[in-house]
């Protein structure tokens, strides 16, 4: 399995409450993040998440698609939610790891950090890796930029600054 381990650090002008927020409600993202094609809702968890129902042990189902021609499906169940703090689950499907969302803030800048941890299960990626790494990894930081940028917008705010790290193989 190929093996990717990738952090991506938002700089937002905009309220650490309502970055949380946006985050939290992935339900909503393919309104709003054109690389999030779906999000469903698979199990309701135990409600240790912000008071609606949907806390530590929920699943989601995500599609992915950015600028690949393919989609990429997977199960997140959250392990910890933390309110304004962090997010953190573990996928299954075709990525298999752990995602962590981490929420803190200077002043009125939201800092936001996204940990994506994870194998692909895919036997053709698999086959490709070695040769379409880069391509791979280039694909997560456009999704990624698309994100920060939809999300000021979202917020009517400013994404002062996005940061993206392979730590593969640090």
């Amino acid at each position: 399995m190929a093996d990717y381990h990738l952090l991506t650090i938002w700089h937002i002008n905009a309220p650490l409450t309502a970055v949380y927020e946006a985050i939290y409600d992935s339900l909503h993202w393919p309104e709003w993040w054109a690389g999030a094609k779906k999000v469903e809702q698979t199990a309701d968890g135990d409600g240790n998440g912000n008071g609606n129902g949907n806390g530590s042990n929920s699943i989601r189902r995500y599609a992915w698609r950015g600028e690949l021609p393919y989609t990429v499906v997977f199960d997140v169940r959250a392990t910890r939610i933390e309110a304004q703090v962090a997010i953190e689950g573990c996928a299954r499907g075709d990525l298999e790891g752990s995602g962590r969302w981490h929420f803190s803030h200077e002043g009125e800048v939201s800092i936001v950090r996204f940990e994506w941890h994870v194998r692909s299960t895919q036997w053709w990626m698999n086959l490709l890796a070695p040769l379409a790494r880069p391509i791979f990894i280039r694909n997560h930081r456009q999704i990624m930029a698309e994100g920060g940028a939809a999300l000021a917008r979202r917020l009517n705010a400013t994404l002062l600054s996005q940061q993206n790290i392979d730590l593969t193989s640090r």
